[in-house]
């Protein structure tokens, strides 16, 4: 299993996207507890370091969808959220979630060069981003040149890494902080949707197995987002009852670290590290089928 930590979070592809990186430690429940025990807002808001930790180790929607692509699968529009659907979402929980979502349908869509399709989630995220008073925090007229050239990820990269953490800024100063960890649980509830799907039809192909198996450290990390926010929400209080639901399907995943001592080795006048640590994922096919049916229920409440 590859260290998220040190990759980069495209997440939200064109919208929310920043780079994580470097050596993070994740925040357990007591410190987290501990910080909303003394502030005195009434919405629990979690410390900026906090955020920034757990929001390090969660991976890019827009890499699982990488391997499904790496996998040879092809494109299937069915599998993405439909953008006439967004007339449905009145509520800004509503919203945030399926934000999130769009952005990883987004992602999905440049990733396959499918332009057409990527210049209507577009289109629809930039309504969602209004109606939650952040689309001043996005340059869409440079996205959607971008979309429309099938220019370099790199590029759309560089134009938002830094858009995530301003609408969390955003967000906090109104009060809203919850919102971010929304927009965040929705765009990786779609990217395990989609590695799902596909892992159902390819259940011999074991880099898909390993990438679904590694999604339990990543839900461990989303479930502290709603534990906070839960508290003084209703709706997100029921949300975390339905991923306590998916918990407990990715209980039985194990993934096993075996340390080697990293190597070194100079290449042209510079030295580099490797490392040669490795991790084992251990899912069977009837944890992939009840990961994948949870997934789904979860999924489907979200977008209608």
């Amino acid at each position: 299993m590859k260290s998220y930590l040190s990759t980069i979070f495209a997440s939200f592809l064109g919208i929310l996207m920043f780079v994580a990186c470097g050596e993070q430690k994740k925040p357990d429940m007591s410190e987290v507890e501990a910080a909303l025990d003394s502030a005195e807002q009434t919405m629990p808001e979690i410390s900026s370091e906090n955020i920034e930790a757990i929001l390090s180790s969660i991976p890019s929607p827009l890499e699982l969808s990488s391997h499904i692509q790496e996998a040879g699968i092809h494109y299937d529009k069915s599998l993405l959220n439909d953008p006439d659907n967004y007339s449905k979402y009145t509520s800004s929980f509503q919203k945030a979630l399926n934000l999130g979502i769009y952005g990883t349908d987004l992602g999905y869509t440049n990733l396959y060069e499918q332009t057409q399709d990527g210049l209507n989630y577009l289109a629809v995220i930039q309504k969602l981003s209004d109606d939650l008073n952040i689309g001043q925090f996005f340059d869409f007229e440079s996205l959607r040149r971008l979309t429309d050239n099938k220019s370099n990820l790199d590029s759309l990269l560089m134009i938002t890494n830094q858009n995530f953490n301003r609408i969390n800024n955003h967000f906090i100063e109104q009060n809203n902080a919850s919102l971010s960890a929304l927009l965040l649980t929705g765009g990786w509830l779609e990217a395990l949707h989609l590695a799902n799907q596909v892992t159902l039809s390819r259940m011999q192909n074991q880099d898909l197995r390993e990438r679904l198996g590694e999604q339990k450290i990543v839900l461990d990390n989303i479930l502290i987002l709603l534990e906070v926010y839960g508290k003084n929400d209703k709706q997100i209080a029921g949300l975390l009852d339905d991923f306590r639901r998916l918990e407990v399907a990715f209980r039985p995943v194990t993934i096993s670290y075996h340390y080697e001592e990293s190597t070194s080795k100079v290449v042209d006048g510079v030295l580099e590290i490797e490392s040669t640590s490795t991790s084992e994922v251990s899912i069977s096919d009837e944890d992939i089928k009840k990961i994948a049916e949870i997934t789904e229920e979860i999924r489907n409440k979200v977008i209608s």
